[in-house]
């Protein structure tokens, strides 16, 4: 979450800055502090406390519904009473595979299906990764969706990104990564937009993401965070080419070839 999203979220709950120190722990004066604007880049145990309390809680209604009524099914087929928050790895694997959704933070997040340019976007770029692993070899490894990923290395996070890249081997563990990948990209979708944009964005630059992009059909537009750095995005379109920071630029992505490729995938959109 944004600073200006936790103060949203604060006047939405009545919170004071008291009681917001009180919840989570946090000394008065550094609530005092962020909400007043004169920290401006807290720290990352800061914030993670500050959203364990103001992130929004899953809600049924904010799931297609379709999706809604499968997770309860599933959920009370094995007498899961547990509140938002508290679902874990164990959960998440007791669910039928057809249901898609994903984990994070011990809240369940729906996923919806993807469309045929969808996966063609993602199929494009995993293909130029797959080629330049097999022509310069090295430890990093692309894989495409659906691939579980334990972002935090904990219980209570499962995502699966629409392509990710993984250059230490040992993160693969039994059929899934266990740990941050070192690439990922997300191709935005109207029902998932948000929760790429931000919750995605801020958990895998805590989680040790390198390189993230999110690919935005529907501008014909793709932005590349460097999230060790932390400098400002980089903007690129659809007629461009895109280079790849793990690999040093070694690996580019030319996105026109994409978008000539799979266009009238796109202009048949609904």
């Amino acid at each position: 979450m944004t600073i200006k999203e936790m103060m949203e979220r604060k006047r939405e709950l009545g919170y004071t800055n008291k009681m917001i120190s009180e919840k989570t722990g946090l000394p008065l004066g550094t609530i005092q502090k962020i909400f007043s604007g004169k920290t401006v880049s807290p720290r990352k145990d800061t914030i993670q406390a500050l959203e364990s309390l103001l992130r929004p809680r899953f809600s049924y209604d904010t799931m297609r519904p379709e999706t809604a009524s499968a997770l309860r099914d599933a959920l009370s087929a094995y007498g899961s009473a547990k509140k938002p928050g508290e679902y874990t790895l164990e959960d998440y694997l007791a669910l039928p595979d057809d249901l898609r959704v994903e984990l994070i933070d011990g809240v369940f997040y729906d996923m919806a299906a993807p469309r045929t340019w969808h996966q063609a976007i993602s199929g494009y770029i995993h293909k130029q990764f797959l080629d330049h692993v097999m022509e310069h070899k090295g430890p990093c490894f692309p894989f495409m969706s659906p691939v579980d990923v334990q972002l935090d290395a904990d219980d209570k996070t499962v995502v699966q990104p629409d392509v990710l890249v993984v250059c230490d081997r040992d993160k693969y563990k039994s059929g899934h990564v266990f740990g941050a990948p070192d690439l990922v990209i997300e191709v935005l979708s109207p029902s998932t937009r948000k929760k790429d944009m931000q919750l995605k964005y801020h958990k895998y630059g805590n989680a040790g993401v390198w390189d993230y992009w999110i690919v935005d059909p529907a501008n014909k537009a793709e932005i590349q965070y460097n999230l060790i750095e932390n400098t400002p995005p980089k903007i690129y379109s659809f007629s461009d080419t895109v280079p790849v920071l793990i690999w040093d630029g070694a690996c580019q992505v030319d996105f026109k070839e994409m978008y000539d490729l799979i266009s009238f995938m796109m202009e048949n959109a609904e």
